[in-house]
């Protein structure tokens, strides 16, 4: 599986609005349709959004028919500024904005410059591959053999756009090594990711899976069903506070009630040490029709109103532990993110 591919001119993303019913690719040859796809959840999953901006940027570049570099970098900075409107809370996208503002403004030329974009693109694209990998392998040492793992939203290559996810990266690897595993599932209201995505994805890792209901959490954590729990992270705070799919608060306190290991697992790249805490953390609020409708038909009564914040923010007392391409990060988190992001600069 590819879910992110550059072909050269143009980007093929896998639409993961139509899985798990269809396995569909589509071509972007316009960068407004990357915004597009970012906006609609054809690609979703922090790490995913920054490298599909990262290729879309370049494929803007490609577009822009400035001759001088001032003026391209004029044209440049408005396409950058469509990217970052697209979505609010996954810091990875913004990541990468900063990191092709910087390749085009290094350079002496317009031509230069969409060579530049294209190069940091791609370098983008490895250096998310590598991280996640990296990642994987580390989070792993903290998977026992016969664990039975709870995570929820989707984590995996589809959210990564690589070959290892981030939570469901850690347990790709586990079995990697041999560890039995059994893996729970919140199904994600209210787009369902976890239910589309994740089981898909598990299902062809071979890795026993078991589908639940988002507030069947608890229940199964206090009958002693859950080991250990793995999420993503869409952003994380200086002091570890983390934002992340709507519903992750809830689990984080439940593990907290249940004494069971609640574990982060993202990219550097995810973490923003701009933001003191999660109170500073921007929450995308999403369109009312996703609470309301189910399958394109209407499931609460005509004239009822809904909220739809797409994230929430898990406080880091909360958390065990933060796993990165860097290793395992533990309290105090404040100052040992701080050690962790000097040590890969």
């Amino acid at each position: 599986m590819k879910p992110i591919q550059w072909t050269g001119d143009g980007l093929r993303l896998l639409d993961q609005t139509r899985l798990p019913l269809h396995e569909n690719y589509f071509e972007i040859s316009d960068y407004r349709q990357a915004v597009s796809a970012i906006k609609t959840l054809q690609v979703r999953g922090a790490p995913a959004i920054g490298i599909a901006a990262g290729y879309g940027i370049a494929l803007a570049a490609q577009s822009i028919k400035a001759t001088s570099i001032k003026t391209f970098n004029r044209e440049l900075e408005q396409i950058l500024q469509e990217f970052a409107d697209s979505r609010p809370t996954a810091v990875n996208l913004f990541w990468t904005i900063n990191k092709m503002r910087k390749a085009a403004s290094i350079t002496g030329s317009a031509a230069e410059a969409r060579d530049e974009l294209t190069r940091a693109a791609r370098l983008i694209h490895r250096q998310q591959s590598r991280a996640m990998a990296k990642l994987s392998h580390a989070g792993s040492s903290l998977i026992e053999d016969s664990c039975t793992i709870l995570t929820h939203c989707n984590t995996g290559q589809l959210a990564t756009g690589v070959e290892y996810g981030t939570a469901l990266g850690i347990i790709k690897a586990a079995k990697e090594e041999g560890k039995k595993l059994r893996v729970f599932v919140d199904e994600t209201r209210p787009l369902l990711q976890g239910a589309r995505l994740t089981t898909w994805e598990l299902d062809l890792l071979n890795i026993p899976v078991t589908l639940i209901t988002d507030n069947m959490a608890g229940y199964f954590m206090r009958k002693g069903e859950i080991d250990c729990i793995i999420v993503g992270a869409d952003r994380i705070a200086a002091n570890g506070d983390t934002a992340n799919k709507i519903g992750t608060y809830s689990i984080a306190v439940l593990a907290k009630e249940n004494g069971i290991p609640f574990y982060v697992a993202a990219p550097l790249s995810s973490i923003d040490i701009s933001i003191g805490s999660g109170d500073d953390i921007p929450i995308e609020e999403r369109g009312q029709e996703e609470v309301l409708t189910f399958n394109g038909a209407r499931i609460a009564p005509p004239g009822v109103r809904a909220a739809n914040p797409a994230f929430d923010v898990t406080p880091h007392k909360y958390i065990t532990a933060i796993i990165t391409e860097n290793g395992i990060i533990r309290p105090p988190y404040k100052s040992n993110i701080q050690y962790d992001l000097q040590e890969v600069q």
